[in-house]
This record gives structure tokens, sequence and C-alpha cells, in this order.
């Protein structure tokens, strides 16, 4: 449940549902706050319910799960959380470059064996970031990597100052030494890392998603990884969550695999609440709403927050 929820929205009525109970209690509701973010169960219940709701907030940087046809057609204004991950999942994404420069993942395992076996390794300084998604959470990542010395390219939907298209990222993937997937999920998104893209990094790069699964065709990445064509992956987040146990990934020694926890840090829920309850006072008093997101676009479009 949001923590302290009931104590932050004054005399509003709250209805608590589930997915199995969601279409019962969305008719006569005004506002859907979308607490489980990764809840299919808005879509279903929106052709029984969604008619009068008038504004759908989710506690996700994402909208992918809620950015249905149905409601994008409609006039229901739509929300994130955007702000409360861009620092977390930026250290997540210097975390993750560290263990894989600095060969953690094996140091765990040789500790686990009680083997002392020494290993020279890699230097991030110097070392080439291509970043994909130029929204508030990849300028952090940005902005971090550059403070530890990695020389960065930052790819959005268009470019300007500081950022290249992502027509331009075939050309960039040759230079990545890490290549970090932090864009929203959307049509132009969806499968931009593949068989034929990642056929053009070097052998010893590695990729880190913190965006969406669907960003990479996992079985693609899956078969590089195997046959040795890219060096290592830093998934956080997967096609089909959570990670089914027979997934190869598991195994790999080659690969960080994390359950969608990039930027959940110690207090997130309450950031959330906080969020959702001002945009709650903004909305019963008419104002205009923070995080508004750009239906055609799939994010919130606005000045220096470009995705």
């Amino acid at each position: 449940m949001p923590p302290g929820l009931s104590e932050r929205v004054g005399d509003a009525r709250l209805r608590f549902a589930d997915d199995s109970t969601l279409a019962d209690a969305l008719p006569g509701s005004d506002v859907l706050l979308t607490w489980n973010f990764l809840s299919d169960a808005v879509r279903p219940a929106w052709a029984t319910g969604g008619e009068g709701v008038r504004w759908v907030h989710t506690a996700s940087a994402g909208v992918d799960r809620v950015a249905f046809p149905e409601l994008l057609a409609s006039d229901t204004t739509l929300t994130n959380s955007r702000g409360v991950f861009d620092v977390p999942m930026a250290e997540y994404v210097l975390g993750a470059i560290l263990a894989f420069a600095k060969d953690l993942p094996t140091s765990l395992r040789l500790q686990d064996a009680g083997t002392w076996r020494h290993r020279e390794t890699e230097p991030i300084a110097g070392r080439t970031a291509v970043v994909v998604g130029s929204g508030p959470i990849g300028h952090a990542i940005t902005s971090l990597l550059r403070a530890a010395g990695l020389r960065v390219e930052l790819v959005g939907r268009t470019a300007r100052d500081g950022v290249h298209a992502f027509d331009a990222l075939d050309g960039l993937l040759p230079e990545a030494d890490f290549l970090v997937l932090a864009a929203p999920l959307t049509d132009q998104t969806r499968g931009l890392l593949h068989r034929g893209s990642i056929a053009r990094m070097r052998d010893t790069a590695r990729v880190v998603n913190v965006g969406r699964g669907p960003l990479i065709v996992q079985d693609d990445l899956v078969d590089a990884l195997a046959a040795g064509r890219i060096a290592g992956a830093a998934l956080d987040v997967f096609e089909t969550e959570p990670l089914p146990a027979d997934s190869p990934l598991w195994a790999m020694g080659n690969v960080i695999v994390s359950p969608h926890m990039s930027g959940d840090i110690v207090g997130w829920r309450d950031a959330l609440v906080d969020l959702f309850a001002e945009n709650l006072a903004l909305f019963r008093d008419g104002r205009e709403l923070r995080n508004v997101v750009d239906k055609a676009r799939g994010y919130v479009s606005t000045s220096g927050g470009h995705s």
C-alpha cells in the first residue's frame, strides 16, 4: 500500500483495488493512481469504468503499461513519477560499469570458492559510454559518468545541443565501451538493440539496461553474450518480469541480473506518495499538474526534460 497516502489526501475518498477488483472500483472515480506500475489490469478495466476518470497517475517513470490506445484517445490527463528515480538510477549505472571494469562478479565467485587469484582490471576514465534516452534519467546518468571520467555520447529523439538524434546511434555503437539504455519504451525505441546493432559493437563492450526490457531483443542479446560477440550485460529490466527461472541469463558469468530495482532506494515509496499528493492538491484546485505526459510522444515533454 502507498505509505501514508490516507493522511495526505484530505477528504478525498479512497478506493483500493487490485488486479481482480479494479474493474469494479473504477466506475465513478475521478482519479486513478497505478501504484503497481507493472500491472496490466488498467486496460481491461478501462473498458467498463474508465469513461469518467479525469486523471491517471503512474508510480513509475515509464508509462507503457497505461499508454494504451483507449486512454490515449481520451481526454484523460496522464502523469508519471518523473524526477523520483533519476539519481538512484544513475548511481546504479555507475555501479554496474565499475563492477564490470573491476571484475567484481568474478571476485565474489572466487571469494565464495575460497580462491586467491590475482588479476588485472580495467580503468573507466577515458572510456566511452553511449547513453540512449535524454530525459532527466539520461541526463543524470550522463552527469555522473562524466564526473567519473568517462566520455559520454547522449542520444535522444531529436538532435540538439549535446544530444545526438536516434538515427545517429548506429554510427556511435562502434565507439561504445558501455551502451546504457535509459529510454522510454515507444514504437521508435522498441527492439533498438538487436542482432544487427549488436554486430556494430566491439566484442569488449558491455550493455546496461535500466529502461525497459523490450528495448532489447533479448534472444539476440543472449546469443551474442554466449558467442562472445559482446563482453557483458547488466540488466535490470526484461521482456518478461519476473525473469523466468529457465532463462539462460541467470547462469551467464558475464551478466548481472537485478529485479527491476535500479531506482528503488530507501524512501522511494514515500517520495512517490509525496509527488502524487502534491499533484492531487493541484488537481483539486484546478491547476496545472506536474509531469503531464505528451500522449503522442509517450513521455513528459517540457523544457529541459526531453526524452
